[in-house]
């Protein structure tokens, strides 16, 4: 090729030769930026080294004022609230149809991926929602009485608890798969099954592309049981969300057990099984968008994702190869309790309407009724309980948790967001293993470490508590300078904790008026790679947002009258 050019140019001698070079070092230039660009895809996220990160950390410390408060007891109460306690109102979650006036209806509790809608945001979750006020607006009349439907959109693991507490029981439920239904039936609960399949869908492992051919060549076709090998192995870094709340997340989670041993998903040898992949699991997402965010950041060679949803999501369908696992989402539905020949027949009717081939057009649309060729696994869903118990207790694989909570006593805080910040410290508490380590940090214009680092056995518990509950209000908010304490006080202990998972949790309403800034800490958080997981009280959810996400960290509200469910959600999926 260069030899063609020179002859073309009249180019000889010293002049060709240096010219043939200059090619041959662009050319070996963009091989190797090609090669490198394909290794890195996707993984964007600039992260300085974990020792100028120290740098940084000990260069804002010695700025910040830190005082040790006296240690406090107060008695701890471990007992357990009854979940329909502390459940809210269903009227938490607004129903997406409301019934007919007038008319005989019944209440359909239905997952989120076919009956959420919301202002502006994405219409392809909305069918059940359409195919209700379709249904309405025929105006049906059964022996004489017209008759309707009502549908609220409710997350399957979340419906369960309302059902299975009996805080609230609808007429019928429609989970996305079978496993919550045969939970149910395994607690006692008088269900009946109407139909398996109300429109189609499955659950997936999706693969960046980049990985994915390499990932066969050394392990074969994916599968669940290929993903536990190469992540056991430490060669693939794999998401799932939370197994409590998700139907996809509880889907892989009894995959998982299945896979290791089929007879005995609940025995010591799969949960000795479970405990080695858990210890190469970066985090359990605790919401689906958490984890598609960190996936999209790079941090994840692989996640789990509804087909649905990932027909629908451009940037995540053309860069990732979906494989289909477990049961299937096929959306079946249920009636709950002895409802009345007149409702069953309304169901019976809403459900034909549903399967109807103009209803499952709508329903292919959205991106349901894909795959359907797809064989599922048996998975039996009644011990689904036992395996989220089993959950809890080996999520963080054999590694401790070293964690601190870092508490806004600021004076924006006064009044029902202190009350509410107590109240899911002293509650949630109660969901975190006397095996971690914890500690608390309080923090206004100054820092003020209430309670340092240590196991959290009664006396711990009791140092906590006293803390918590002597908490007072005032001045301004140094938020970032907290955050800054709370990584040099986990620095200080990794020595002693050298295998340990560090994670800080902020408490605040994230408004900072006092010492660092976010520019200021940024780095460091992520160099540090600590996770800072933020509960906002009316909080400026935005900026606790971009805190967490910097290390894949979770950030919820909680500032409604869900707060406690919402701290014991947070604290079985993280703690």
């Amino acid at each position: 090729m260069q030899e063609l050019v020179a002859k073309k140019r009249g180019l000889k001698g010293p002049k060709l030769y240096g010219i043939v070079i200059i090619l041959s070092l662009v050319t070996m230039f963009l091989i190797f930026f090609f090669i490198s660009w394909g290794n890195t895809f996707g993984k964007t996220k600039s992260v300085i080294s974990e020792e100028r990160a120290v740098d940084i950390m000990n260069s804002l410390y010695k700025d910040i004022k830190v005082t040790q408060l006296p240690p406090i007891k107060e008695n701890v109460d471990l007992e357990i609230q009854n979940l329909a306690d502390i459940l809210p109102d269903i009227s938490r979650y607004n129903a997406q149809v409301r019934p007919l006036q007038g008319t005989e209806w019944i209440e359909i509790v239905s997952s989120t991926e076919k009956a959420t809608v919301s202002s502006g945001g994405p219409d392809y979750n909305r069918w059940l929602v359409d195919m209700a006020v379709a249904f309405n607006s025929l105006r049906r009349v059964i022996d004489g009485v017209q008759v309707s439907v009502s549908v609220r959109g409710v997350a399957s693991g979340v419906a369960m608890d309302y059902i299975s507490s009996g805080k609230h029981v609808p007429d019928a439920f429609t989970p996305s798969n079978t496993l919550w239904g045969d939970a149910l039936s395994a607690s006692g609960r008088n269900i009946e099954l109407v139909t398996p399949r109300l429109t189609g869908n499955v659950a997936g492992i999706v693969i960046h592309k980049t990985k994915y051919e390499a990932f066969i060549a050394k392990y074969g076709p994916v599968s669940v049981e290929s993903i536990f090998k190469a992540v056991t192995d430490g060669d693939f870094t794999m998401g799932y969300t939370n197994p409590f709340a998700s139907s996809t997340g509880a889907n892989f989670l009894l995959s998982l057990l299945y896979a290791t041993n089929s007879d005995d998903p609940l025995g010591p040898e799969a949960a000795k099984a479970f405990e080695a992949f858990q210890n190469n699991v970066p985090f359990v997402a605790y919401t689906t968008l958490q984890l598609t965010e960190s996936a999209k950041s790079g941090v994840l060679d692989g996640f789990v994702h509804e087909y649905q949803q990932f027909v629908n999501s451009p940037d995540i369908k053309d860069d990732y190869v979906f494989t289909p696992f477990g049961v299937r989402h096929d959306s079946p539905v249920y009636i709950l309790g002895d409802i009345s020949p007149a409702r069953r027949a309304i169901l019976q009717q809403f459900v034909e309407f549903c399967q109807s081939p103009e209803s499952q057009k709508a329903a292919s649309r959205m991106g349901f009724n894909g795959l359907t060729e797809y064989q599922p696994t048996y998975l039996d869903g009644k011990v689904l309980p036992q395996a989220q118990k089993l959950f809890k207790e080996k999520k963080s694989g054999n590694r401790e948790i070293v964690a601190l909570f870092v508490a806004d006593n600021s004076g924006s805080m006064s009044g029902r967001p202190l009350r509410l910040l107590r109240e899911s410290l002293i509650n949630g508490a109660k969901y975190i293993a006397a095996t971690n380590y914890i500690g608390l940090v309080q923090f206004s214009n100054d820092v003020q470490i209430a309670v340092p680092i240590d196991k959290f056995d009664l006396n711990q518990r009791s140092l906590f508590t006293g803390a918590v509950k002597n908490m007072t209000d005032g001045g301004g908010t140094a938020m970032y300078d907290a955050i800054v304490v709370a990584e040099k006080m986990l620095h200080d202990v990794k020595p002693a904790h050298p295998n340990a998972k560090f994670m800080i949790f902020v408490l605040t309403d994230g408004e900072t008026t006092a010492g660092s800034g976010f520019n200021d800490v940024r780095d460091m958080i992520g160099g540090l790679q600590v996770p800072v997981h933020t509960i906002g009280y009316n909080a400026n959810l935005d900026v606790l947002k971009e805190v967490s996400k910097i290390n894949e960290a979770a950030s919820v509200t909680a500032d409604t009258d869900d707060v406690i469910y919402q701290i014991q959600s947070f604290f079985n999926a993280e703690m």
